[in-house]
């Protein structure tokens, strides 16, 4: 039986990043993936979403190019085709994951893996091997309630990805990140979308200043019908489409999304022969060291029930390859973006002001519009702002959030302002180039106190 200093359960977005890091720092490195290298986030989340949104992206700014003097006609959507590049991006991407684990001396196994016990793993194609050390990266996968029917016309998050065919209309149940995300797209490709969220409103994660923003251009812009505070009952689903009642209202679509969230994957583990035990929710528990109950057996990813994104998935596999390697332990950083790709999109981290209210924290925020940008009038984006929550006595950066153009990206600079401690004062005098988008973290710096040059001073009194 073959013996690695490390091995790595899971060829996700924190599976093969901490196997390269493993392998970089001079350890013999090993990583079973029983799907696809890349896991959920290469080849059912993350990148094929976006694809398909910056597709749909396109679509709607060509249907507005009048607004720039640009007359276009006949423009018009090949979804088969939009899923044929989304699927070229994918296997590209793929192919490279593949090569950098073998540039780095990574042994690939593909099967199922279990613990026979903490220091040997068993695939599913017959095989064993030894690990000194064993990192688990086995992520999560979507969450489908037994009171939906199980048809065709019922899917989850990976189901709608490999159709080649929109629906003329879809229901959306559950108005979290993936739900408001993939009905946006559909929306902008002409699909008649409906979300049902349980809970009072959609996206509870935010603000509610950012919540409106996103919300209202949504059910303006894009047409989405948004229904909170009920549940759909007396599912349906036939050939001909699904139908649900929400109170005294039937509702019907040709197509039902499920996006209510997602479970943990840790079946077939065997995790007791190893000495693990999960949670109460089926997760992992681990410390900021990535470390589990268990000396030797490390966890990261969605399947420890933190922070359930990719790149905090990477940044928790590079700690604890680190960790699995060295002596001495490292925490893995706790401060995490959260990015959104709605329209508009949404960029948030940190405190936010609800949780800061939460907390019985002293703050003062800063918010400026877009609309006060001289870049964002000549691209035609103006909708949305950023907004700034600072300590209101030291002036120190504690959250940040954008909803508007580029809000995925404008989030960089203020994680690294709050990373690096910086305060209101010291980011306000920092020369920001003009004219860009990247101008109003620095007029919403000034804005906290009411001193934003390009904006109405507030009234006083």
């Amino acid at each position: 039986m073959e013996t690695f200093d490390v091995v790595v359960i899971g060829a996700g977005p924190g599976g093969y990043p901490a196997a390269i890091r493993a392998a970089q720092l001079g350890a013999s490195v090993a990583i079973v993936e029983k799907e696809q290298l890349g896991g959920a986030c290469l080849n059912w989340g993350c990148i094929p979403t976006k694809a398909l949104i910056a597709a749909a992206d396109t679509f709607a700014k060509i249907k507005h190019a009048q607004a720039f003097g640009i007359t276009v006609t006949g423009a018009s959507v090949d979804y088969a085709a939009m899923i044929g590049q989304k699927n070229r991006i994918v296997s590209q991407l793929k192919s490279g994951v593949k090569q950098l684990l073998t540039a780095n001396g990574v042994k690939q196994f593909t099967g199922t893996a279990s613990f026979k016990d903490r220091n040997t793993i068993l695939i599913s194609d017959g095989a064993a091997i030894g690990a000194r050390k064993v990192i688990i990266a086995t992520g999560s996968t979507s969450a489908m309630p037994a009171f939906l029917p199980r048809h065709a016309r019922v899917v989850d998050s990976r189901g709608f990805l490999d159709i080649t065919k929109l629906p003329a209309s879809m229901a959306v149940l559950g108005g979290g990140f993936i739900g408001c995300e993939l009905a946006c797209m559909a929306a902008h490709l002409g699909v008649k979308v409906t979300i049902v969220e349980l809970l009072e409103d959609i996206l509870l994660l935010l603000d509610p200043d950012v919540r409106r923003e996103v919300r209202g251009n949504m059910e303006k812009a894009l047409g989405i019908r948004v229904l909170t505070g009920k549940a759909l009952e007396d599912f349906q689903a036939s050939d001909n489409g699904v139908t649900a009642k929400l109170g005294d209202e039937t509702l019907q679509a040709d197509l039902l999304l499920c996006a209510v969230g997602r479970r943990p994957v840790t079946d077939g583990l065997k995790l007791d022969k190893a000495g693990l035990k999960t949670d109460g929710r089926g997760f992992i528990e681990t410390d900021n060291c990535c470390r589990t109950s268990v000396a030797g057996i490390f966890a990261i990813g969605d399947v420890t029930g933190k922070v359930q994104l990719a790149h905090y998935a990477t940044a928790q596999g590079l700690a604890a390859a680190e960790n699995a390697v060295n002596q001495k332990h490292r925490e893995h950083v706790t401060l995490v973006p959260n990015v959104i790709f709605t329209s508009p999109e949404v960029g948030t981290v940190g405190l936010s002001e609800d949780e800061a209210r939460r907390q019985n924290r002293a703050v003062n925020t800063g918010k400026f519009r877009f609309v006060g940008l001289g870049k964002a009038l000549t691209s035609g984006e103006t909708l949305g702002f950023v907004k700034w929550i600072a300590d209101a006595a030291t002036g120190q950066l504690l959250g940040a959030a954008a909803v508007g153009p580029h809000a995925t990206e404008l989030i960089a600079e203020a994680t690294t302002a709050i990373h690096l401690e910086a305060t209101v004062k010291e980011l306000g005098r920092i020369i920001h180039a003009h004219p860009t988008f990247n101008e109003a973290w620095m007029e919403t710096a000034h804005a906290v106190h009411g001193n934003a040059i390009h904006a109405p001073p507030k009234r006083k009194g």
